[in-house]
C-alpha cells in the first residue's frame, strides 16, 4: 500500500525539523514523501505449475512496484510475518550518505519474525529502473522482489517524447524447488542444479499480456531478477531503441535483441508499427547447455490474431556478439539526468585515478565444501553487522585489509572480508575472470563507468583502449569469460558497501566483500547518523542509537 500525503510530508518534515534543529541541512521539506506499509508473508505460488512456497508482500507475487520522483523521500514499513529473519535492499538505489539503509547483513540487523522495521530513504539525485530484493538467506529464490521506476522531475527534459505506456518487465531464471531446499544445496558444499525455466513477471510461458495500441510508443523497463543466468530479450516483429541504462539516458541505438545479466536492468522504447495481430515477447538463457526459453504476449488492442509460430529464437553462446553489443552502449552526453546539466558535463575521463583494484574471482573447495572467493577471500558473515560494528568500535568483528587489493592465485581461505578506502577517492577497478562463465558485479551505494571490457589478461596497457568519453555509468556490470572489465568510481558516498557477485548462489557461498569508504572527520554532511530505531543485534544488542 503506497500512500502520499501533503499533511502527512508537512508534519513529519517539521518533526524533523525540531529533531535536527543542529543540523537544519539535513531536512529538506521540499522533496516529497511516499508512504508505503508492507506486510511479507509465505504463500502458495505456481509459477511453473508446481506448488511452492513463495515469499509474498502484500499477497503479491511479484512485490507492489514503487513509483517516484527524483529526491523523493520513500518511508517503507515492513512488516516480517515469516517465521524467520528478513531484509530487503533496493538495488541501485545509492542511499547517499545512508548505508544504514541499504538492507543487506554486512549494513542492517534482519527484521525478527513478528517485527517491523521502517526504512527511510532518499532516491537522491537519480532517475531510472531499478529492484528492491530479500537479501538474506535464499529468499530471493522465493520472491519478495519487485520494481522501484525513479522519474524525472517536471522540469528535466527527458531525451524522447513521452510514451504512450510504461510496462515493467522482471524476468530470469526460475527453480521449481523450494528456496529452503535450494539452500540446504548450498550448504551441503554443492553447487546448484540447472535452472527449470524463466518467469516473466512472476509468470511463465505466455503468462503475461501487454496490451498496446498500433502506431504508439512505449516503454519497457527489463530488470534480471533471477538467480544464475544472463538472458537475452525480444520483441518480435519490432525492434528496441535503449534509452537508459540504470539511471544513465543512453546514446539512443536500436536493437534487434538485447542482452541483460544477472542485476542489471534497461529501459526501451518499442514503436507498435507492426500489423495488427499479437507478438512474443520472448526470453532466453545466454551461455547455457540447454537454453530456456520463456514469453509474454504483445496484444495489440485491435488485434484479432495470436502470434504466429513459436517465440522467435535468439543468440545462445556468442560471446563476441554479447562483448560488442556492450560496448556499444554509451553515455548520451548532451542529456541531462536527475539534474537540468547536460550528463557530458561531469568529464570522468579527465580526472586522475589515485588507485587501483584488481578483483579476480574463483571457485575454491574450502573444508570439502564447494565456495567462491575474491582474491582468494571467500566471505562469511559476522555475528555483527559490519556498519553497526563499526560505528560502536566493537573490536573482532571485522579487520582492514582482510581482503588484497590484487589477486594472489592461491587456496581459497574464509574470511569476513573488509576492504578500506578515503572518501573522495578516485579509483580504478578491474574484474578479472578467468573462468568459463559470464560473471556480474554489483556495487551497491554506487554508479561507476565502465571504461573498458576486453577478453585475455589485463595489463596496464589496457587503458590505451579505455572509452574516456562517453562510458555509461551503472551500478551492475558483466565480465565474460576469460576476460576483464574496467571500471572508474568516485568514492563520494561514506558508509559501508557490499560488493557481489549478482549470480546468488556465489554470492551466497562468498563471493562477496565489503567496502568501507571513511573520512576521520565525521561531519552529518558527509554522512547521517545511526537511525534511531536501528535493530541492534549480536555484540551491539543493549546498546542505544541515539538520544532524541
Amino acid at each position: 500500500m503506497e500512500r502520499t500525503s501533503f499533511s502527512s510530508s508537512l508534519f513529519l518534515c517539521l518533526l524533523l525539523v525540531a529533531i535536527f534543529s543542529s543540523s537544519p541541512s539535513l531536512v529538506r521539506c521540499d522533496d516529497p514523501y511516499r508512504f508505503f506499509t508492507w506486510n511479507v508473508t509465505y504463500g502458495d505460488i505456481y509459477p511453473l505449475g508446481v506448488k511452492q512456497q513463495g515469499i509474498l508482500i502484500n499477497g503479491q507475487f511479484p512485490g507492489p512496484q514503487i513509483e517516484a520522483v527524483t529526491n523523493d523521500n520513500l518511508i517503507i514499513n515492513v512488516f516480517n510475518s515469516l517465521s524467520e529473519p528478513f531484509l530487503i535492499s533496493w538495488n541501485g538505489i545509492q542511499q547517499r550518505r545512508n548505508s544504514w539503509e541499504d538492507g543487506v547483513y554486512g549494513t542492517n540487523c534482519a527484521i525478527p519474525p513478528g517485527k517491523n522495521f521502517t526504512y527511510i530513504l532518499q532516491v537522491k539525485d537519480q532517475i531510472g529502473s531499478y529492484f528492491y530484493f530479500p537479501s538474506l538467506a535464499f529468499h530471493k529464490a522465493a520472491g519478495g522482489f519487485g520494481s522501484i521506476r525513479v522519474l524525472s522531475r517536471p522540469m528535466i527534459p527527458v531525451p524522447f517524447s513521452p510514451p504512450a505506456g510504461d510496462y515493467t518487465i522482471l524476468a530470469g531464471d526460475w527453480f521449481k524447488a523450494n528456496h529452503t531446499d535450494l539452500q540446504t544445496i548450498l550448504d551441503s558444499g554443492h553447487d546448484l542444479p540447472f535452472p527449470d525455466g524463466l518467469l516473466i513477471n512472476g509468470q511463465g510461458l505466455n503468462g503475461n499480456v501487454f496490451t498496446v495500441e498500433q502506431g504508439k510508443m512505449y516503454r519497457f523497463r527489463i530488470s534480471n531478477v533471477g538467480l544464475a543466468s544472463s538472458i537475452n530479450v525480444r520483441f518480435q516483429g519490432h525492434t528496441m531503441t535503449l534509452v537508459e541504462v540504470e539511471g544513465s539516458h543512453t546514446v539512443q541505438n536500436t536493437y534487434d535483441s538485447l542482452d541483460v545479466h544477472l542485476g542489471q536492468s534497461y529501459s526501451v522504447l518499442v514503436i507498435m508499427d507492426q500489423p495488427a495481430q499479437d507478438y512474443y515477447i520472448a526470453i532466453s538463457t545466454r551461455f547455457t547447455d540447454p537454453v530456456l526459453t520463456s514469453a509474454a504476449i504483445l496484444h495489440y488492442s485491435n488485434s484479432a490474431s495470436s502470434p504466429v509460430g513459436l517465440p522467435p529464437g535468439g543468440p545462445t553462446d556468442e560471446i563476441d556478439w554479447s562483448l560488442n553489443q556492450a560496448r556499444s552502449i554509451r553515455r548520451n552526453l548532451t542529456s541531462s539526468g536527475p539534474r537540468p546539466n547536460p550528463q557530458g558535463s561531469y568529464h570522468y575521463g579527465l580526472i586522475n585515478t589515485t588507485r587501483t583494484i584488481r578483483l579476480a574471482n574463483s571457485p575454491p573447495v574450502i573444508n570439502d565444501k564447494q565456495r567462491y572467493a575474491v582474491n582468494s577471500v571467500s566471505f562469511i558473515p559476522s555475528d555483527t553487522p559490519l556498519k553497526i560494528a563499526d560505528f560502536y568500535n566493537i573490536p573482532g568483528v571485522f579487520t582492514l585489509g582482510s581482503i588484497p587489493d590484487n589477486p594472489t592465485y592461491g587456496g581459497g581461505y574464509l574470511q569476513t572480508s573488509v576492504m578500506a578506502a578515503d572518501f573522495r577517492d578516485y579509483i580504478e577497478i578491474i574484474f578479472e575472470n578467468s573462468e568459463n562463465y559470464v560473471q556480474s558485479w554489483h556495487i551497491d551505494g554506487y554508479s561507476f563507468f565502465v571504461v573498458g571490457m576486453d577478453g585475455g589478461q589485463w595489463t596496464p596497457a589496457s587503458r590505451d583502449n579505455y572509452n574516456l568519453r562517453d562510458a555509461v555509468a551503472r551500478s551492475t556490470v558483466q565480465v565474460y569469460p576469460q576476460s576483464w572489465t574496467a571500471i572508474y568510481i568516485s568514492l563520494d558516498n561514506m558508509g559501508m558497501w557490499n560488493i557481489r557477485s549478482e549470480n546468488w548462489a556465489r554470492q551466497y557461498l562468498g563471493q562477496q566483500f565489503y567496502l568501507r569508504v571513511y573520512s576521520p572527520t565525521h561531519s552529518s554532511r558527509d554522512e547521517l547518523p545511526i537511525p534511531r530505531n536501528a535493530i541492534l543485534c549480536g555484540r551491539a544488542s543493549g546498546r542505544r542509537t541515539r538520544p532524541l
